[in-house]
């Protein structure tokens, strides 16, 4: 019974290792097919090529550039472009100023400017919003306009007469529904991520012929509204008046479809600002900074979890700020929350490089420093502001001062050598097998076979999912692993023999040697793997890329040995050819110096017998032996 167990548990470790195959060629070919991914591993810069770019630093007046901000931007631009996984791009500095970026590949458009990006990244609280239309044109026939926007005229509560009906307002019912934001639990209250747009009013269209009068009407708008808001952040009314008057004209005169129109916004931390969102469609008027980028620890993306524990559909993004932002946030959420019937002056605007990416709105108050942002993400979308959110704040503003492209520094050549060697060294290993192991090198073969197929699909999906490169100390990492595995190989198999050598069946000598080389086996792995955590984690560059293959070959190597190796063997011994130690096997019981031999019986069932003679023994005619029972 036990041994029939012991063939149904290596039938079913088979048919694993079987679904592990199929399944990472399913994600491979997935990937390749509508994951912009490819049927091959990535290469470094180093194998295959790619782009350098350098960055020069802008600089206004008699602004200086110190080693110590070159030297954060150049972290920085690290953390952005590794923020995937191990990229293998080259940074380093240039003449003290400039900023040298080696980049595999060729990446987009959109990538290089993510990188350069100067991302000076604030939150301020949203006074104003509405779609982008340019105010200084009349509205289009037939559009319906909202109701104008309302706000306190006094520190006193009472509500205003209405403002004039701004001509941006009355488009806002177009404008982007703004995200939510409340605090990061795992079991949210609310699932709703945003809050309907305000229906509109029936009213007649307005004439052609009064642009001039609706621009002057917004600007009186926007600048009760913005003065409204500031007061409620504690300023003098009339310092606000003031303040409002000024950001007013400028967000009437802005028009976010024009190419450079954030060019001229200066973004003063301490005033407010008109700008615009980064996808050119919608117009804000924001207050002071309240909330510097420095203070966000951590920023992260995924699928929200649901109360029952589960992931749901939402995607969101989390961040978490650090004792300071924590305090502060704490503060802005309360006042925000205590407006939520007053939109958008709920709102609180993430702002990047004069840009807003985003502007949740308060849907709670927030004292732990653990909020989470919902609304119309994808997957991308949201792990593209994450990023944003954590690597956001560059010390310097640069710009792109020359771009070419770089050609393999290596090489085809240099890769097909580096394969060849890796051919070199499993040949090695098998002619090796074949000479101390005989057929059970065929068990070493597969296993070698199988941890290269795994290897290869592992390495390709890497490439996609986590912007993994192969370079060339990637590949020596590969070759390294050989060894590794040769050994794993080399303690099972010699285990089994010293059992055989003791007199047990193969069986039996089978699953007892097991036993004792499996710890062997998971303490040398576990060794060679902390090696390779320790390397990747104190090293840069390509020895970075070493490490990792070495890791992640260290792993692969302790499943192949677990749910192939080991099931093999076993079926194996229940053959007659291994089973009765045939010379070739690998385990004859002779040439190992067995003390018995043991006998198959068929259907997988052994016995034992005596050792054979290896040479024999007789006695000179006419004597007897030592006991007297010999006999000439």
């Amino acid at each position: 019974m036990a041994r029939s167990s012991e063939k149904r548990s290596a039938t079913r470790s088979l048919t694993a290792l079987l679904a592990i195959l199929i399944g990472l060629a399913a994600i491979t070919a997935g990937l390749a097919q509508w994951g912009g991914g490819q049927y091959s591993p990535r290469l470094g810069l180093d194998l295959e090529g790619g782009t350098e770019i350098i960055l020069e630093p802008v600089l206004t007046g008699g602004q200086k550039v110190t080693p110590g901000q070159i030297n954060q931007a150049v972290d920085i631009i690290r953390q952005r472009i590794d923020a995937n996984g191990v990229a293998e791009a080259e940074i380093s500095t240039l003449g003290g100023n400039n900023i040298d970026i080696a980049i595999p590949g060729t990446p987009t458009p959109e990538q290089l400017e993510a990188i350069r990006k100067p991302s000076q990244l604030t939150f301020r609280a949203v006074f104003v919003q509405t779609a982008n239309v340019p105010t200084t044109a009349p509205a289009p026939q037939g559009t319906a306009p909202a109701p104008a926007a309302t706000g306190k005229a006094s520190d006193t509560g009472k509500a205003s007469s209405p403002a004039p009906t701004p001509a941006a307002t009355r488009t806002a019912a177009n404008a982007p529904v703004p995200s939510a934001l409340r605090a990061a639990t795992s079991s949210p209250t609310a699932t709703s991520t945003a809050t309907p747009a305000a229906p509109t009013a029936t009213a007649p269209p307005a004439p052609a012929d009064q642009p001039a009068q609706n621009a002057a009407q917004d600007e009186k708008a926007i600048a009760a509204q913005t003065s409204v808001g500031l007061v409620g952040l504690g300023w003098d009314k009339k310092k606000a008046d003031a303040a409002a008057t000024v950001v007013a004209k400028k967000f009437v005169a802005l028009d976010c479809s024009v190419s450079g129109a954030l060019d001229k916004v200066v973004d003063d931390p301490d005033l407010p600002m008109a700008t615009c969102s980064d996808d050119k469609t919608s117009k804000f008027v924001l207050g002071p900074v309240e909330i510097a980028g420095s203070e966000i620890a951590d920023a992260s993306s995924g699928f929200q979890t649901g109360p029952n524990g589960q992931p749901t559909s939402i995607v969101e993004v989390r961040l978490s700020f650090n004792a300071e932002g924590a305090k502060t946030f704490a503060d802005v959420t309360r006042r925000l929350y205590g407006l939520k019937d007053q939109p958008p002056r709920d709102q609180f605007a993430v702002v990047l490089d004069k840009s807003v990416i985003t502007a949740p709105r308060a849907q709670a108050v927030i004292t732990n420093g653990q909020a989470s942002i919902t609304g119309n993400f994808t997957v991308d979308s949201a792990k593209q502001l994450a990023q944003q959110l954590k690597f956001g704040a560059l010390p310097l503003s640069f710009k792109l001062q020359t771009q070419n492209d770089i050609t393999p520094q290596l090489g085809q050549e240099q890769l097909t050598l580096g394969l060849l060697a890796g051919l070199l060294g499993m040949l090695l290993v098998v002619i090796y097998s074949v000479f101390q192991y005989r057929a059970l090198a065929f068990v070493t073969v597969l296993s070698l076979v199988v941890a290269a197929v795994m290897t290869y699909l592992a390495v390709t999906i890497l490439g996609t999912t986590h912007g993994f490169r192969l370079t060339m100390a990637g590949v020596t990492g590969l070759i390294v692993a050989i060894g590794v595995t040769a050994d794993s190989f080399i303690v099972y198999f010699e285990r089994i023999r010293d059992e055989v050598r003791e007199g047990r069946p193969l069986v039996a000598a089978v699953e007892t040697g097991w036993k004792r080389a499996k710890r062997t086996i998971i303490a040398a792995d576990a060794v060679n793997f902390i090696a390779a955590v320790v390397l990747y984690v104190l090293a840069s560059a390509n020895v970075r890329g070493f490490a990792f293959t070495l890791g992640l070959t260290t792993i692969i190597d302790l499943v192949v040995v677990m749910i192939f190796t080991h099931p093999m063997v076993q079926l194996l011994a229940r053959t007659e050819f291994f089973g009765n130690g045939h010379k070739w096997s690998g385990l004859d019981p002779v040439r190992l110096g067995a003390k018995v031999s043991p006998r198959y019986r068929g259907a997988g069932q052994f016995g034992t017998g005596p050792r054979p003679a290896t040479r024999a023994t007789t006695t000179a005619p006419g004597l007897r032996s030592a006991d007297g029972r010999g006999q000439a």
